[in-house]
């Protein structure tokens, strides 16, 4: 059993449990332990899961929120930041699931947030708990 740290940019509420729903269920129905951490945006994901990988109580993590494209240059921003983040520390060795959801629209958002369609908090734990396996063969 290992222990998955969520990784939450809390912004759309309602998009954000539907997210955390389908990751949650993912990881206990793999019989792992899940804690959930909520930052301001996304990010500031990145920097949370490095924080919390030096504690040493985690063996993988989930990064979920929602970035909807608005009408200014932040949404490449944020979009590409937070995923660029994710991604160095996913190359230092770290088994994270990106469930970044960078999206158009509400409409699309709540396709890919809910459990019931597309459930891309699931496919982020279960990219999250891939990446562990493949870690540990290697280990």
């Amino acid at each position: 059993m290992a222990h998955f740290l969520i990784v939450e940019a809390r912004f759309y509420d309602h998009l954000n449990d539907r997210l955390i729903a389908g990751a949650r269920a993912a990881l206990e129905a793999a019989g792992h332990r899940v804690d959930i951490l909520t930052v301001p945006g996304a990010l500031e994901v990145p920097g949370a899961i490095a924080l919390a990988a030096e504690s040493g109580r985690y063996d993988g993590f989930v990064a979920l929120g929602v970035v909807i494209r608005g009408e200014t240059y932040h949404f490449e921003i944020v979009a590409g930041e937070s995923a660029r983040g994710i991604m160095a520390l996913t190359m230092d060795g770290l088994a994270i699931g990106n469930g970044i959801l960078t999206v158009e629209n509400e409409a699309q958002a709540l396709v890919r947030a809910d459990p019931g369609q597309l459930n891309k908090g699931a496919g982020a734990a279960e990219a999250a708990m891939a990446l562990l396996a493949i870690r540990e063969k290697f280990a």
